[in-house]
């Protein structure tokens, strides 16, 4: 249940590569609850990819429009919602989540990362430009306490997407479904 209310949402926070957008999309469809992903109404509100943002426009104007996506996102009921990795380096974001719904951390080990982050379109993700590698390690120490403030936490590391909605699911607070 969240602080506030009870709002029924989940919010899906975590490093980039941790699965938050296709876990969102499974859980989505086991609970007939609607996903949302803050990145792609990012890019539908500003008309612009998010590489786009960030080169001509730059970090803190993306992560307006993130703040903008996430207070949308969160507006409804019944919504997983994937946030962008930086989501949470935002205090009223963190707050948002926290009184909107349940707060579920993703997380995975630094190789399982470099590896789906690199395996993945790169040229999508801004913040891995040059080594990508160097890049993960860096974010990683940078952000190591960011998602702290979640409810629950599921390492993907070893687990497919399929396993991780079945163990939130099995996770969900008593009284969600």
């Amino acid at each position: 249940m969240s602080g506030t209310g009870f709002s029924r949402n989940i919010i899906l926070v975590g490093f980039m590569g941790t699965g938050k957008s296709t876990v969102s999309r499974l859980l989505a469809e086991r609970l007939g609850w609607e996903s949302l992903d803050t990145d792609e109404e990012i890019v539908k509100a500003a008309d612009k990819s998010i590489p786009q943002i960030f080169a001509e426009d730059g970090e803190t104007a993306f992560r307006d429009w993130e703040s903008q996506a996430v207070r949308q996102a969160l507006s409804g009921e019944r919504r997983i919602v994937a946030t962008g990795g930086g989501a949470v380096l935002r205090e009223s974001n963190r707050q948002q989540m926290l009184e909107r719904g349940w707060v579920v951390a993703l997380t995975a080990d630094k190789a399982s990362l470099v590896r789906r982050v690199t395996s993945a379109e790169t040229g999508t993700r801004p913040l891995l430009a040059g080594d990508a590698e160097a890049r993960v390690t860096q974010l990683l120490e940078s952000r190591r306490h960011a998602y702290d403030f979640a409810n629950a936490k599921v390492d993907t590391s070893d687990k497919s997407p399929e396993e991780v909605a079945e163990a939130l699911l099995r996770g969900l607070p008593d009284g969600w479904l």
